[in-house]
């Protein structure tokens, strides 16, 4: 942080507006983190005074204040210990999600819509903010596939932990017989990067298609070819986004998710898989299993990673993640 005042006082700081801009920004994230542990520091040593005065003298009223600040600084204390967790290279960078279906058609892929849903919400009651790049509707409902971009502090250290395979057990509403059936959707995570010029790509490796959008975007898309489709021949990695309104913006934006799975790809061979990003980083394979949600005939999420299980799958697919989250982040430092 002191490194960072120092570059910010420099005369010709602000030469490089760009860089300054991220400078300045890493460095009010790094006091604001100073600043809440000065706070608890502060609420500690005034609780440890109005401890000694209680015993000098006990007095049933402090002894309530007491107690609720006691209350207060371990619910603070436990805010500041799960962000410990998030010690990841690139947890503060904001992520990019894709849902996919499964085989299984409708009833895939209503499931796949349920988990794009999930994490919406939850993205939601966080007040981070979301934008849908590209997304492909199922024929009778659900989705096959939606791509979606999340922006907020942290973003990416806490939905890795979404990344695997989902399973759903329930009676299907599109089964007239009223039959149990599995479903399996897939997400995958990825931190956007954000020197993503740094990541260099050679034009000549890639296929560059254009096409009709599928809806998103206002009507006038649907009449021009503005939704880009990127492949990086060397790796086979595709990118697709619809989204915005001219074919120069899809493209950059797709360019960009691009670096972005690149880089991890650079990443991963570099470093062979270190163990922080083992748990987060395995292919998007349908194998990898992470967490199980039953409907019927009785009520369970289960996370097949870190264990954690509870009864209530409602609160769970309406976005009430942290449990989850947090669990999965702690089995990661065990």
């Amino acid at each position: 942080m002191h490194g960072l005042e120092l570059e910010m006082q420099e005369q010709d700081f602000w030469s490089d507006q760009e860089n300054a801009k991220k400078v300045s920004k890493k460095y009010e994230e790094y006091k604001d983190e100073v600043e809440k542990w000065i706070h608890i520091k502060k609420e500690v040593h005034e609780l440890i005074e109005l401890g000694h005065d209680l015993e000098k003298e006990p007095d049933e009223t402090m002894e309530k204040e007491f107690n609720e600040k006691v209350e207060q600084i371990e619910s603070q204390f436990e805010g500041l210990e799960f962000f410990m967790l998030l010690d990841g290279v690139h947890d503060k960078n904001n992520a990019i999600v894709s849902v996919h279906a499964g085989s299984g058609g409708t009833e895939a892929q209503d499931w796949a819509e349920m988990l794009l849903r999930m994490v919406l919400r939850y993205c939601e009651k966080k007040g981070w903010a979301t934008t849908i790049l590209d997304e492909s509707r199922g024929t009778e409902a659900g989705i096959k596939s939606t791509v979606f971009r999340v922006e907020g502090r942290y973003a990416y250290g806490h939905l890795k932990s979404e990344h695997g395979t989902h399973r759903l057990v329930r009676i299907s509403p599109f089964d007239a017989e009223k039959m149990r059936h599995t479903s399996f959707a897939l997400i995958e995570v990825i931190p956007e990067i954000e020197d993503s010029d740094e990541i260099k790509i050679d034009p000549k490796d890639l296929r560059v298609d254009t096409f009709m959008s599928g809806g998103h975007g206002g009507q006038s898309v649907n009449t021009t070819y503005s939704a880009v489709r990127i492949v990086h021949e060397p790796t086979g990695i595709t990118v697709q986004c619809q989204n915005e309104r001219s074919q120069l913006q899809n493209k950059e934006t797709a360019l960009k998710i691009l670096a972005s799975k690149l880089n991890l790809l650079k990443e991963q061979a570099e470093k062979k898989e270190q163990e922080k990003l083992k748990g987060e980083h395995k292919n998007a394979e349908w194998g990898n299993q992470i967490r199980s949600y039953v409907l019927h005939p009785y009520k369970m999420v289960k996370d097949l990673r870190s264990k954690y299980e509870t009864q209530d799958p409602e609160a769970v697919l309406d976005g009430e993640l942290d449990l989850l989250i947090e669990a999965y982040l702690r089995n990661l430092k065990a």
